[in-house]
């Protein structure tokens, strides 16, 4: 059993930095941004807090779909970037938007996390019968945990949110998800230390780099060495299910991380660059929300249509990666 989406809204902060932004506190420029990382300029979330974003853009998508609130079964918001520790974003939306009787959570699957949310509502909506609609969200505002003053990741992240109304149908479907915890020092932030006044000394050493608290830590040219192999891996897994292969499909619609990883993904895939939505250079890497923004993004602009076979394929994180394969 498949899915089918029957609409989606997108949300997007209206501040944004360009990159001769950053030339006003790290050592670089436009020209080295653009040629390593196809990055133009992202939104910054400032003041806007994730959930709200999410809220706008889950607003969007009821409203496209024509559906009742009420009629929501379950919401599931991805995210590295909770407001809260507890309760979840999830459990926020779902008073914000009148779903009440959805059941919610949040899930944290890094930048994969789209793609681990509209395979674990899908699965929720194979077993109940009695769910109508299923909500999933992405809402990320990766400026809160971004370190300005490293050159070699502050440029790369961005804020926004994007959210799909689906139901169960007979659509094509296929996933493959995985994860390969050996990186997960490759690529972290830290949560709360323990408190000040609680502290014991210890010598116990978790082997994590040390970074200042709550700031994000990428080690970019292992992060590099396993997304251009997990991308094509993911997808190959989940077309193998069902006897396709990459030749099959309309699109391809990876996580927006870096131009050089999808050049070499596509190349990896066999296929051109052409048959990729790419929004990097507008978005920048806003993790688990950037494949739905691309993807509301190209339903928006006519370039998805109906019938297509769409390849959403997220990595990140944990390490986490994997590959959802449906019919729009």
């Amino acid at each position: 059993m498949g899915i089918n989406i029957l609409a989606m809204g997108s949300y997007l902060p209206e501040q944004t930095l360009t990159n001769d932004d950053f030339v006003k506190f790290v050592d670089t420029n436009d020209e080295w941004i653009r040629t390593r990382t196809g990055i133009c300029e992202r939104h910054m979330a400032g003041w806007e807090p994730a959930w709200l974003m999410g809220k706008n853009a889950a607003l969007k998508a009821i409203e496209r779909a024509g559906i009742d609130p009420k009629d929501i079964g379950l919401i599931i918001v991805s995210s590295v970037t909770s407001d809260f520790l507890t309760p979840s974003m999830a459990s926020i939306l779902q008073y914000e938007l009148g779903a009440e009787n959805a059941a919610a959570f949040d899930l944290n699957a890094a930048c994969s996390g789209f793609v681990y949310t509209l395979d674990t509502a899908r699965r929720f909506l194979e077993t109940d019968s009695s769910m109508k609609y299923a909500l999933v969200v992405s809402a990320e505002a990766l400026s809160r945990f971004t370190d300005f003053e490293d050159r070699g990741t502050c440029i790369l992240f961005g804020d926004g949110a994007a959210a799909a109304v689906i139901e169960s149908s007979d659509k094509l479907y296929s996933s493959f998800l995985a994860s390969d915890g050996s990186g997960a020092r490759k690529l972290f932030a830290r949560n709360c230390h323990v408190a000040p006044e609680v502290k014991v000394e210890s010598d116990f050493d978790d082997g994590f780099p040390e970074k200042p608290i709550h700031k994000l830590y990428q080690d970019g040219r292992e992060v590099y060495k396993f997304a251009v192999k997990a991308l094509p891996h993911a997808f190959d897994s989940a077309a193998e299910k069902i006897g396709l292969t990459s030749s099959d499909m309309d699109w391809f619609i990876p996580h927006q991380a870096n131009i050089r990883i999808i050049e070499t993904a596509a190349k990896n895939l066999h296929i051109s660059t052409d048959k990729f939505i790419v929004t990097v250079d507008h978005h920048g890497n806003t993790s688990s929300a950037s494949i739905p923004l691309a993807l509301c993004e190209a339903i928006e602009k006519g370039d998805v249509k109906r019938g297509q076979k769409l390849a959403l394929i997220g990595f990140g994180a944990g390490l986490t990666y994997g590959s959802v394969i449906i019919e729009y």
